[in-house]
C-alpha cells in the first residue's frame, strides 16, 4: 500500500495493500459473510487512499449483507456503525465526503424493496443519518428539505430507529452497537 497519511480506521479489518474496487464483487451474489468482510476491507483500503465518500459507500454495502443470527463474523467485526462514525469524524479537511446526511436520507427513503431485508437496511440507513447529524454541521450537511416537503417524508427519530433495529435485526447486539456509536458521537 502506498505511504499513508490517513490513519487506518481501528474499527475495520486492516489491509496491507491497496485493494481493487472489484474486491467484493465475487461475493456480491451470495451477499453473505464473505461479501460483508470484503466490503469492510475495501472500505478500509479506500479510506486509507483518501477516498472517504467511496469508503462510506462500501460500509453501506456491507450493511446490505445477509448475515445469519448464528454467524461468528460479527463477533470480530460488528455492524460498522462505529466505523461509519469514525470516517465522518476523521475525514481530512478538503477531502470529498459528499453530504452523508443527505446520502443516508436518500438511501433510507429510496430502498429497493425487492432486495433482501429491506426494512432492516432502511433502519440501518436511518441509524447512519442520525450518526451523521450527531457529528456533522447542520449548516454544511443539511437534510434534503426539498424531498422532505415534496414527498411529505418523515424521518424517524433515533428511538424509533432503535426499535426498528430491535424488531428487524437477527443480531441481538445490533441495537447496542448503534447505541455505543451514538454515545461516542455526543
Amino acid at each position: 500500500m502506498p505511504q499513508q497519511t490517513i490513519p487506518a480506521c481501528p474499527h475495520l479489518p486492516q489491509v496491507t495493500r491497496q485493494l481493487r474496487i472489484t474486491h467484493a464483487r465475487e461475493h456480491r451474489t451470495a451477499c453473505r459473510e464473505a461479501y460483508y468482510i470484503a466490503c469492510l476491507e475495501l472500505a478500509q483500503s479506500l479510506w486509507q487512499n483518501k477516498r472517504p465518500a467511496q469508503a462510506i459507500l462500501q460500509l453501506d454495502k456491507a450493511m446490505m449483507a445477509n448475515i445469519p443470527a448464528n454467524s461468528t463474523t460479527l463477533d470480530t467485526h460488528p455492524i460498522p456503525y462505529r466505523a461509519m462514525l469514525w470516517f465522518m469524524i476523521n475525514t481530512p479537511t478538503g477531502s470529498f465526503v459528499g453530504n452523508p446526511v443527505r446520502h443516508f436520507q436518500h438511501l433510507a427513503s429510496r430502498m429497493n424493496l425487492k432486495q433482501p431485508q429491506p426494512e432492516l437496511r432502511t433502519a440501518r440507513a436511518w441509524a447512519c443519518l442520525h450518526l451523521a447529524e450527531s457529528v456533522l454541521s447542520h449548516e454544511d450537511y443539511p437534510r434534503d428539505q426539498r424531498q422532505l416537503n415534496k414527498e411529505n417524508l418523515e424521518i424517524p427519530n433515533r428511538y424509533a430507529v432503535k426499535a426498528a433495529l430491535i424488531e428487524r435485526s437477527p443480531h441481538q447486539l445490533e441495537k447496542t452497537w448503534f447505541e455505543l456509536a451514538m454515545s461516542l458521537a455526543v
